[in-house]
């Protein structure tokens, strides 16, 4: 019964959700705030409700999911069917509303806490998008896609979102006479953001090609089916291109060199080099040779697989991040 609604819930992902943040705070955000001398002035407390509200808000969004998807999941993947199989209809729309409602409260509670109560829109624009986009936004061609790696952006984002406000009215003077801001941690931090939006969103597309038959039977219009796969692997193929030229030009241009004078570079990140080699440029290369070759839908499976895994790896390079300005 409780692997049921773990199932319904998404745990995996969920957890995936609340390492990628605390890995933004704790090994990114608060090492450079240390390297500069600077304290973090959002508590751990806080952040702590922080990351249960997105993963009450994320919640809710997979259990309305699954509630609207059902018939399409029948076709598309029986054996992962939950609502209406194994947990009522009513009890999962429940469900759906009591981790809404906390999500919120708690988003409230916390943007309270740093002066920004207005920050709760975000929670409710979030709540209002999941619906929308279980209901109709995902029927719509490319609407469902963009939406989904938007709110996958704003998982990273949101942890900066709420360490920058206390860290200006703190050290409000400082940063004035020394003519500083804290915008370099929202830049780094929107560095993951936007390699989780494109990478989400290629692998959206991806799903799209995997679930062609279902969704072409219930009338979706995803880009496979409304302008074709070829054009869906063009599109994806497109996508991990620019996710490539992005990491390389990011990496050159910000992050190989770590000390300048006069033009010239005098300390090299060789631990990003290979981290980056390895387990971002190779993979991107990989998964386009696999698109490219993919004709069945395991092919796409497996594309789908591996684009999960680049993922995973931007994430972690947060540790990379850690060790440098650690030690």
């Amino acid at each position: 019964m409780i692997s049921n609604y773990l199932q319904l819930i998404r745990a995996k992902n969920l957890l995936i959700i609340i390492i990628t943040q605390y890995l933004m705070r704790y090994a990114v955000i608060i090492p450079m705030l240390k390297s500069e001398g600077y304290m973090s002035q959002f508590s751990d407390f806080n952040f702590f409700l922080l990351v249960i509200s997105t993963v009450f808000l994320a919640a809710a969004g997979y259990v309305i999911n699954d509630y609207f998807d059902t018939t399409t999941d029948l076709l598309n993947k029986p054996e992962s069917v939950i609502v209406g199989k194994h947990i009522n209809r009513r009890i999962a729309m429940n469900l759906h509303i009591i981790l809404n409602v906390i999500g919120i409260i708690l988003g409230f509670y916390i943007s309270y806490q740093i002066h920004l109560w207005k920050l709760v829109y975000i929670y409710i624009i979030i709540t209002g998008l999941l619906w929308f986009y279980s209901t109709s936004y995902k029927r719509q061609f490319l609407v469902g896609n963009i939406i989904v790696a938007i709110l996958t952006a704003l998982v990273p984002l949101m942890t900066v979102l709420y360490e920058i406000p206390p860290l200006n009215v703190k050290y409000a003077e400082h940063l004035l006479s020394i003519n500083k801001n804290f915008y370099y941690l929202f830049f780094w931090i929107l560095g993951f953001s936007l390699f989780a939006f494109i990478t989400t969103l290629t692998r959206e597309i991806i799903k799209d090609v995997e679930d062609y038959e279902g969704d072409n039977a219930f009338g979706r219009r995803t880009l496979p089916i409304v302008a074709g796969v070829k054009i869906s692997k063009i599109s994806t193929i497109s996508l991990s291109v620019v996710t490539l030229s992005l990491i390389i030009f990011l990496f050159l241009k910000y992050i190989f060199c770590i000390k300048y004078e006069n033009g010239i570079c005098l300390e090299k990140d060789f631990i990003s080099l290979i981290y980056t080699s390895l387990f971002l440029i190779i993979p991107n290369i990989f998964l386009i040779y696999k698109i490219y070759k993919s004709e069945t839908k395991n092919d796409w499976k497996t594309a789908s697989k591996i684009s999960k895994i680049i993922m995973l790896a931007g994430i972690l390079y947060s540790l990379v991040i850690f060790y440098n300005y650690s030690f």
